[in-house]
């Protein structure tokens, strides 16, 4: 019971995200916009970090596996991105790289 409380409360963000995005219409993903409403009631104390922290920590465990759809669905699009893979990489290496770069950086500053 306690971890259909947990993905419960996971999942709603998540819809609650959906809702606004549909609602307001910005071009922010509901996903991520669920993702940022649960990170800000983690922070004012709305929701305890303990009420998520077991089914957190499994999905960040098993992050690889839920990456396999995706992977297996550009195969079905392989057609289209033939001419163009190489730009693809170009831009997943790049922004990599970039986004380590940033979250060093911050880190560094924070740090101070």
């Amino acid at each position: 019971m306690k971890l259909l409380r947990q993905i419960t409360i996971i999942l709603s963000f998540a819809f609650l995200g959906e809702i606004l995005n549909k609602l307001v219409g910005i071009p922010i993903p509901g996903n991520i916009l669920g993702m940022f409403l649960l990170l800000l009631s983690l922070l004012t104390g709305i929701v305890k970090l303990q009420q998520i922290e077991e089914t957190s920590r499994f999905l960040l465990d098993h992050m690889a596996v839920l990456f396999v759809p995706a992977g297996v669905g550009l195969i079905s699009v392989i057609g289209i991105i033939k001419d163009t893979w190489w730009i693809l990489l170009l831009i997943a290496v790049s922004t990599t790289f970039l986004v380590m770069s940033v979250t060093g950086l911050v880190v560094k500053y924070t740090r101070r």
